[in-house]
Order: C-alpha cells, then structure tokens, then sequence
C-alpha cells in the first residue's frame, strides 16, 4: 500500500506491530526498549506541541543531537505538524551552524548535549528568527523547554486536532526537509527533499534489501546524514525492524556483540579499521594460532575469489573452507553479533581488497552509492550477487545515463526539489529534463552495474596535460596497514605528489619505534622507506604519470574540527592544502 507521508507510514507501522520495539538505547548500562505504540503516542504529542507553540506548515524546525530515541521522535513529531526538519550535524562547529540556522531560517533548534545547549543559548541570542530552544539534556532556562516539558503541551484538544489536521493533509509533494551537503567545497547548500523524494527511495531499497520485522538495526552514522536517515532509521520503521541505538562511535564493537544486529549502515572507515584490528590480532597471536588463522583466511579467499570469477569451487577446497569456518572464521563472525546478513557502505569508496576479505570471512558488505541530493541511494550490490567492485545497478525506479565528458547523471522520482533559496544552483544541477547532474565520473559495465572513478572537480590535470583521477589511488593507499589517509597533489605541475597520514600505532608496533612521537615518526628515515615501499607496491601497475613521485609524511590526522573532513569524513582538499601548504610545497621543491 502506497504511503502519502513518512508519517503516515510511520503511524501504519505503529497500528499493525504495536508492540514490536521501535527504538531502544542504553538507560544505566541496560537496552531500554520503546515500543512502536509508544513511540507514535509521544510524536503525537510532540506535533501537538509545536502547534501550541505557533509552528506554522513549512516552518523550519532544527535539530542538532547526537544518534537517540529522541531524534527520530522529534524528526517525526516535526513532520506531523507539517513542518520542515533541518538535522545538523552533532559535531558543527558554532560558525557553520549558525550559517544553516541563518540560511533556513528556523524558527526551533531542538539540542542534544549539554555542550551543545550552551552554543544553541548564544546562537539563540543572535539569530532573530530563533525563537524556541528545546533541551534534550541539562537544566532548562525561563522561556526554554525540555522534551518531556514540550511534549506536555500536546496534551491540548485543539492543537491535537490541528496536528492531526495537518497530518492528514500532507501528501508527496510536501516538502519534508532541508539536508545540507557538508560541502567539500565552496558553503553547504540546503537540498530540499520531500516525503514523496524519500518514500520512492525507501521503495527502490526495499526492493533490494528485503527489510522485515525481524530485522535489527544498530545505529551509529550521524541521523543527520540521509544515508543513516533513510536506511538506517526510515527503511527499519516503513517494515517494523528494531532500531538500537550504538552509545558512541567507540562503542560500535561492544554494541555489536549485545545487540546482534542484522542489518546496518557503516562508511568504508569502519570496514577499513575492523579489518586492520583483526589482522593486527592475528599478528599478536602464538604461532600456532596466526599459522591456522592464515590458513584459514586464504582458504576462505581461495573460495571467495572462485566464486567471484564464476568458476567451480571444488569439493576438496569446499572441506577446507568448512573446516575454516567451524575453527577460525565463525569466531570472527561472532565479533559482529553473529547474525548479521548483511552491512551496507555507502559515503566514499569502499577498497577492492577490503570488501573480499568481509565476503571471504561470510560477512556480506554491499556497496551502494548517491548523494543528499537523490534522497540519497542511486544504486546499490544486490545481495544474491554482491561485488567488490562498483555500487551496483540503480534502484528500479532510478534512472541512470552517463554524459559524453564521463559525468553520472540520475532521473527519477527521489531528485530533491532544489535547494532551498538558490535557484541559479538548482537549474545547474537539474537540466530541463529533470536529469540531476552529480558531479561525479564513473561508468556503466556491460551488466549493468555503475562505477564512481570520482568527482569530477577532484581530477587532476598535469602541466603536461595528462589526467588523473586521485581517489582510486587513494582508496588503494589506505589499504595499506600503515597508511591511515593520502590525498594526492599535482594540480598543474608536472608529476604527482601526496601527502600522507600514517597508522601511527602500526608505526609504532615495530622495532625501535615504540616510543617516538608522531613528529619523530613522520620524520624517521625508516618510516619513509616503509611508506615509500608501500606506496611503489599499491601502485604497481598504475601509469608512469600517475605514479607518486614524491610525499610528505604528516605529524597528525585530518580532522571535522578544523574543517580537513566533511562532517561524512570525506577530506576537503582545498582546506587540506591551506592548512599543510608548507608540506604540499616541500613536495614539488619548492
């Protein structure tokens, strides 16, 4: 049955499994559970609230929390009264959420955090269209709210009447929120997605990931990303799955083994690290153990590969694969909770390497790709034919061509409306057939499947003309387990450059190295040979002109707070080299 809104979906969900658990976070150590007949109950009252409060249809209503319960209750509180939802990221500094605040022109900044109560006051104080401030944590000031205090005020007939009024009213062309792209250049843009934008995604997925109620999620990646929002918290809620909420980023291997989930969304960093610990564990162990783990893991990558290639896995080599499993590569599966069926990566590129080592370990990563703009999914692996290599095929109900210069463009029924207050921008990105335009290089194989090469404004072009597409190289650098990040230079000169984050802790793992700090390490003779040996040996068969000639080694890695990464952890190379001008200028002799 076709749904009109997300809440409309969300209440259906409520009325056919109201006991089944909604959302759940840890309350003093312990899961505490809130069933979806709950949960409907409080996002009533929530958008009778904001009624009583003066909140008109389309008001913008901000949100800047960590990953809770209370999120996704004030997210679709706030779409049952009609308004419009604009999610920050938790991790903003003050200046750029100030400039989303300005820009959308909120009248509400709902807050998670005590530290981040404490900005909200300021930019209250600045910001004239700012005019309700609700508290999720932490002592509220006259002419503030908590949570519990606002969701007080729904107890009211008449503004229930009118929220539910104004439910019944939205359809697919409302105008649900405004997302803005965390912008690896230039200020963030407010992509304008409505309910209709966001219920074909969540039916184009559907049809690819086959979501039940039996499903578990466990949530990490920021809610305000719409990758975490439409997969990870819409897709569980349309088909009455369980979403538990990870305690922190850190927490994410502990909750794991708690919570046992079957489902959830991840970048390929998290893909990256796991592999790393796990490897480096297998290094650590007794040489009887790291002997059968190694065996194991080029049995299983033996398997993996063959099936891969379509070829005849034979019975000598499925015994192997079966012994394998049953001593060394379930007990890894079980870190994960040991039921998961599947882990979806989206945001960057996920390495080659990374996604045979989780298929050969049994652990399915499937690999998708879009932007903010297209709600977000473009495409994605199909789990019965999963892939190291591309995103997959676009969903039924996307359309994807590739333009003569390389560009991927995307039609289709989940293209954001524009972006809120930029006409000239929006007629950019969206040509008169409705074709969005992302930005981003690939290609179509022959089976269909697209392929990101990269963005298009990342490409380098050589002072002899040549061009270069740094992010595959980049995604194979960090393959390696002492290269943490890499971003390639050579913009206009003659050969290509990089500066380079090393795995610190790896670094220091070895011989005569245990006690230096990052700068004695980046300056070492000896990490130089390793990180220059590493670089000739990811290379290899790349073109003369595209190999690394030369690299500076850097002392820390990049961060959101000083701006180096996207809120998504995708690196701002403009920033990146104002900040390390001095080593991209070391690079070239200059």
């Amino acid at each position: 049955m076709e749904q009109n809104s997300l809440v409309a979906m969300f209440f259906r969900t409520g009325e056919r499994h109201p006991e089944a658990t909604a959302f759940a976070a840890k309350v003093d150590g312990k899961y505490q559970p809130i069933s979806y007949a709950d949960a409907a109950e409080r996002v009533r009252r929530i958008a009778a609230a904001l009624v009583k409060l003066g909140v008109q249809p389309g008001d913008r209503v901000a949100l800047m929390s960590e990953n809770r319960p209370e999120w996704a209750l004030t997210d679709l509180g706030t779409l049952a009264a009609g308004a419009v939802l604009v999610p920050l990221y938790a991790t903003l500094p003050s200046a750029q959420a100030e400039y989303i605040l300005r820009d959308c022109g909120a009248r509400v900044l709902c807050v998670g955090g005590k530290d981040r109560l404490k900005m909200a006051r300021e930019l209250r104080e600045r910001i004239p269209t700012l005019e309700h401030l609700v508290a999720f944590d932490g002592e509220t000031l006259p002419g503030e709210y908590c949570l519990e205090t606002l969701a007080a005020l729904g107890v009211d007939a008449e503004a229930t009447a009118e929220a539910e009024r104004r439910t019944a009213a939205l359809t697919r062309e409302t105008l649900a929120t405004i997302v803005y792209t965390s912008g690896t250049t230039g200020e963030p843009k407010g992509a304008m997605l409505t309910h209709g934008n966001i219920l074909a995604n969540l039916e184009g997925a559907d049809r690819v990931l086959h979501i039940s109620e039996r499903d578990v999620f466990l949530s990490f990646l920021p809610l305000s990303h719409i990758f975490e929002r439409m997969a990870g918290y819409y897709l569980a809620l349309r088909n009455g799955a369980a979403i538990y909420y990870a305690e922190s980023i850190f927490s994410v291997a502990r909750n794991l083994e708690e919570v046992r989930p079957t489902l959830m969304m991840s970048v390929p960093r998290l893909f990256e690290n796991m592999q790393q610990r796990i490897l480096e564990t297998a290094a650590k162990a007794p040489p009887l153990q790291r002997r059968l783990f190694d065996w194991a893991l080029s049995v299983a990558m033996a398997r993996c590969r063959t099936r891969l290639e379509g070829g005849f896995v034979s019975p000598a080599l499925t015994a192997q694969y079966r012994l394998a499993d049953r001593l060394v590569l379930r007990r890894i599966r079980a870190r994960a909770g040991g039921r998961i069926r599947y882990f979806v990566a989206g945001g960057a590129p996920l390495p080659k390497e990374t996604a045979e080592f989780f298929l050969a370990l049994g652990l399915t990563v499937l690999q998708g790709y879009g932007l903010t703009e297209t709600s977000p999914v473009i495409a994605v692996n199909v789990p019965s034919d999963a892939r190291p290599e591309g995103v997959g095929p676009s969903l039924y109900n996307v359309e994807v061509r590739v333009a003569d210069d390389g560009e991927i463009c995307a039609r289709g029924p989940s293209i954001m409306k524009g972006y809120w207050g930029k006409p000239e921008e929006t007629a950019a990105a969206i040509d008169p057939d409705g074709w969005f335009h992302t930005g981003d290089v690939g290609y179509l194989d022959d089976a269909g499947r697209l392929h990101i090469t990269d963005r298009k404004k990342s490409i380098l072009v050589l002072s002899t003309g040549k061009k270069v597409a740094p992010q595959p190289i980049e995604v194979r650098l960090k393959t390696s387990p002492y290269i943490a990040e890499a971003v390639l230079l050579g913009d206009q000169r003659s050969t290509v450059g990089a500066l380079i984050v090393p795995r610190f802790d790896s670094l220091r793992a070895r011989d005569g190295l245990a006690r230096l700090t990052n700068a004695e390490l980046a300056a070492h003779p000896e990490v130089r040979r390793l990180l220059r040996t590493e670089i000739d040996r990811l290379t290899e068969g790349a073109a003369d002109y595209e190999r690394i000639k030369r690299f500076a080694v850097l002392e820390r890695d990049f961060t959101i707070e000083l701006g180096e990464l996207t809120p998504s952890l995708k690196p701002r190379r403009a920033v990146i080299m104002e900040h390390f001008a001095p080593q991209v200028m070391s690079v070239f002799g200059e």
